[in-house]
């Protein structure tokens, strides 16, 4: 799918929503450069090289990043304990969000484990 129809769904997106996830992607788009924009089980992520590197989500109450990793847990350790909610889900409010250094970690942490850079 193409950067077009993430657009679209963000669009979609409740507009209270949206501030939060446009943060993300960009964020997830500065710390991997070269990955592939996708649509992934009915929602945006990215792809480094055809692998899966993640995806992302809002929802009533939260947003969510799938890094679909515990080697992503275990190199951030207790910085992100408070956001794992189960497993591969990095979970998030707007009253206690991810930061953008966070995501850069989680974004390179899952570079790393695919066995490239951004």
């Amino acid at each position: 799918m193409s950067a077009s129809d993430v657009d679209e769904y963000m669009a979609g997106l409740p507009e209270a929503k949206q501030a939060r996830m446009r943060d993300l992607r960009a964020w997830i788009k500065a710390a991997a450069p070269a990955a592939e924009e996708v649509i992934t089980y009915k929602m945006p992520g990215f792809k480094q090289n055809g692998k899966f590197l993640v995806s992302y989500d809002a929802y009533k109450n939260h947003y969510s990043l799938f890094p679909a990793s515990e080697g992503v847990e275990k190199s951030l350790g207790t910085e992100i304990e408070p956001f794992v909610t189960g497993k591969g889900t990095i979970s998030f409010t707007d009253e206690k969000p991810l930061s953008q250094s966070m995501v850069k970690q989680i974004i390179e942490a899952r570079l790393k484990e695919l066995g490239g850079e951004a």
